[in-house]
């Protein structure tokens, strides 16, 4: 009976060893994937970086490359100052996914909403045309400024003068 108990206890202690492998795997592989990316990075990877206002945002149906019919958001938005990219117009429209239209409304988790006045930080990518500017790393690339200080991004201790210094020092 000694022997059974004994290589009874060995599978279980195998068992519990493996079962905590897999799930350590799942869990590490799960928290990579969330990568944060840098502020040089976000600069880097972008073809455009603003500090702008959104004067106006219009939601209306599109429908992606895969055939899902999506609400997408067009935000006009009104540039203070480029810190990356050509600085041509005063104003530049960004889409992004989510928004309400005819009574529905879609909210994408990684994206923010963006509401007319919102100030904040942009970096951009065009699409293959040239014509459509999305935030570039989707939500990582919007940061809101606080309403009281106009200064700081919503949320952190990172003021707008460290993001300009960070483009001068990339480009």
């Amino acid at each position: 009976m000694k022997s059974s108990c004994v290589s009874r206890s060995k599978l279980s202690v195998g068992a519990l060893a493996l079962l905590a492998c897999l799930s350590a795997g799942t869990v590490s592989t799960g928290a990579s994937s969330g990568h944060i990316a840098s502020l040089d990075e976000r600069i880097e990877g972008s073809q455009k970086v603003v500090i702008a206002k959104a004067r106006s945002v219009n939601a209306h149906w599109r429908e992606n490359t895969y055939g899902d019919r999506l609400i997408v958001s067009s935000v006009l938005l009104d540039v203070e100052e480029t810190l990356k990219g050509p600085s041509g117009s005063n104003t530049v429209w960004m889409e992004l996914e989510g928004g309400t239209v005819d009574g529905f409304t879609l909210r994408v988790s990684d994206l923010p909403t963006i509401e007319p006045g919102e100030r904040g930080v942009f970096f951009l990518d065009q699409d293959a045309g040239g014509v459509i500017n999305t935030p570039h790393l989707r939500g990582q690339g919007i940061l809101k400024l606080d309403d009281t200080d106009t200064s700081l991004v919503t949320g952190s201790s990172l003021h707008v003068q460290d993001i300009r210094n960070a483009a001068r020092a990339r480009h």
